[in-house]
């Protein structure tokens, strides 16, 4: 292996032993290493950076300084093996990161969302009965634990058939976020209709690919783990029939946004019923896998009903207070 691939994947072995994913890191700099490549160049430039960042005009600016971030980051690290290696500047292409404004879900559009997940339709290359069963229910299964447990898309993918236990209804999820386990309980009809999806599943692979055993909970027709990319191709196709998003808008309702929701109408049920949200605020923390309380404070911005709740909530406390 040349110096510089191999010196990504030592990078990229050390971070991720300090508990770093890095999937689109690494993406990043294999771009950057094929950029390297076909240029012939044998170390890092800030020019040579640069132009890899800004090389596709169709990229957004934050897209750009996060491509360029990558490799500042690596040519950190190179400087150890190459004297010779330049660190781009941190003032280079800069993007400040608005976070974006969540959508909140009505009831109503959820119960469409799940519905039209449940009628996804199936493959032409599976025209029977098996596949569009355990299409459609692998579909309403996966949206549906997003929105009942606010869980992460990435940790619906990474689910294994041994993550539920069936008896007490309770779900692990292993290695999440920054390496976080925990466990969520689950509704009885979720567990049911997460029972019935596995039944279609392996009756699936049973009639189609019996020496097959699936990988994850939720996999694709070759039994492999189901990619992010058909989750938000799925998801989109989905939102556009329904009217959740126009057919050429490149913005509307995300996936992320169901975890938002989760948040907020834990958050709205605690004021309402008059508990002590600043105490629970840790256990909804926790529950959603966060490494601080902090991280939650985000679910407590931007939503009018949270704040009207908790400003009655004001109201009450300071009545008649002179």
């Amino acid at each position: 292996m040349s110096p510089l691939p191999k010196a990504v994947a030592d990078y990229l072995e050390l971070r991720r032993e300090l508990g770093f994913k890095l999937a689109r890191t690494e993406t990043r700099l294999r771009m950057f290493l094929a950029f390297l490549a076909k240029r012939k160049a044998p170390r890092i430039t800030t020019k040579l950076a640069l132009q890899f960042a800004t090389e596709d005009s169709r990229l957004t600016q934050k897209t750009m300084a996060l491509r360029l971030s990558a490799v500042r980051g690596f040519a950190r690290y190179q400087t150890g093996n190459d004297p010779k290696t330049e660190v781009p500047a941190l003032d280079l292409l800069p993007a400040r990161a608005w976070p974006a404004r969540p959508y909140l879900y009505s009831e109503t559009e959820i119960v469409r969302l799940l519905r039209a997940a449940r009628a996804y339709p199936s493959w032409t290359r599976f025209p029977g009965p098996w596949w569009h069963r355990c299409q459609g229910w692998a579909w309403y299964c996966f949206f549906g634990l997003l929105v009942v447990t606010g869980m992460r898309v990435g940790e619906v993918r990474q689910l294994c058939d041994h993550d539920i236990d069936w008896k007490e209804g309770v779900l692990t999820v292993r290695q999440g976020k920054f390496g976080k386990s925990r466990l969520i309980p689950l509704h009885r009809s979720m567990v049911r209709a997460l029972a019935s999806f596995i039944k279609h599943r392996d009756r699936f692979f049973a009639r189609v690919r019996p020496q097959l055993k699936p990988q994850r909970f939720f996999v694709s027709s070759c039994g492999t783990p189901i990619c992010i990319t058909e989750v938000n191709r799925t998801f989109l196709r989905i939102c556009r029939k329904i009217g959740l998003r126009e057919a050429d808008a490149r913005k509307g309702p995300r996936l992320h946004d169901l975890r938002h929701r989760f948040a907020i109408e834990a958050l709205l049920r605690w004021y309402r019923s008059g508990e002590q949200v600043d105490r629970l605020l840790p256990v909804l923390s926790t529950y959603l896998g966060h490494t601080h309380v902090s991280g939650t404070y985000w679910y407590l911005r931007c939503t009018p009903e949270l704040m009207t709740a908790a400003g009655h909530r004001l109201e009450r406390r300071w009545k008649g207070v002179r």
